[in-house]
């Protein structure tokens, strides 16, 4: 069996929160990419048979597919749980003042890898684009494992590796000849590899699948910009820590410029899907039959004293 995955690069939680934090009021402005592949897992529901009384939102964000479920599954209550406070308060501003009244939404602040839910309370476990900044892959599986009812469903999707590589590659060249090489973007687990994850944290069926898309920039300091302002910042525990210099700079952008095409510049999202469900009883269930306990009962039971 494949040792756990942890994160390839140490991830430094205190500065993702932070990150997220300071993007949530104009998160919305630039997340084209991030709507488009929620709405695909949204879509994606259509194939499922589940009537959910609870549905979890990992990663919730600015809380636009915790309402977009809610509406869905008008019956279930959403617990939108992001890691950032501030991407919270956001998300409550969003749902006007009747429907407040109304609303089975909740808002949690807390940590994929560390839910702050009860065993077996969950039908369902909607993450779109969160999972990349989870530092233990098998741990934060093996949460949502435990707070999933038994035959409950998990739909997610995850950055692949191929994920930014022309960026990544720019700064490969920019760092090559500096003797001080970092890591400036980070790396991203493989499709199989997150399949793998599921079955070792006792998830049943899984069913994985792979999109690329290109989003096309005008040149790569607005591709860093709209970065930063998603909260995608660096935070991998091996960044430098440092100024990167102008001229390090310089040396990417002009490395980067070597890919223009009908005067953009590309950059790659490799989209992981996927879906797995919690098995109906568990694999450590062990059958005992009655005869046994009968003799082991008998085999314990001291007779009382005169």
């Amino acid at each position: 069996m494949n040792a756990p995955i942890t994160g390839l690069q140490r991830l430094e939680k205190h500065h993702v929160r932070q990150s997220f934090d300071r993007a949530a009021e104009h998160y919305d402005d630039v997340a084209v990419l991030q709507r488009e592949v929620g709405n695909r897992i949204i879509e994606r529901l259509d194939l499922i048979r589940i009537e959910p009384q609870v549905i979890l939102d990992v990663g919730s964000g600015t809380g636009v597919f915790s309402r977009t479920l809610g509406k869905r599954y008008k019956n279930a209550r959403v617990v939108a749980l992001d890691l950032a406070p501030n991407m919270l308060k956001y998300a409550r501003r969003q749902t006007g003042i009747i429907a407040k009244w109304f609303s089975k939404q909740d808002y949690v602040c807390g940590d994929a890898e560390q839910l702050p839910l009860a065993d077996g309370s969950v039908d369902l476990i909607f993450s779109s684009l969160a999972l990349q900044w989870c530092a233990d892959l098998d741990g934060t599986f093996q949460e949502f494992n435990r707070v999933l009812r038994p035959g409950g469903l998990l739909m997610f999707s995850t950055f692949g590796p191929d994920t930014l590589k022309e960026l990544r590659h720019s700064w490969q060249i920019a760092d090559a000849n500096t003797g001080s090489p970092h890591i400036h973007v980070h790396d991203f687990i493989d499709m199989h590899d997150v399949g793998d994850a599921l079955l070792r944290t006792g998830f049943a069926d899984p069913v994985m699948d792979v999109e690329n898309f290109t989003l096309n920039y005008p040149d790569a300091y607005q591709l860093m910009r709209e970065l930063k302002t998603l909260g995608a910042h660096n935070v991998a525990h091996q960044r430098g820590h440092g100024l990167t210099g102008k001229t390090r700079i310089n040396n990417m952008v002009a490395a980067y410029e070597t890919l223009r095409r009908n005067d953009t510049l590309p950059a790659t999202y490799e989209v992981v899907y996927g879906h797995a469900w919690k098995a109906e009883i568990s694999e450590n269930f062990h059958h005992v039959s009655l005869d046994s306990l009968g003799a082991s009962s008998a085999k314990n039971t001291k007779k009382p004293q005169k």
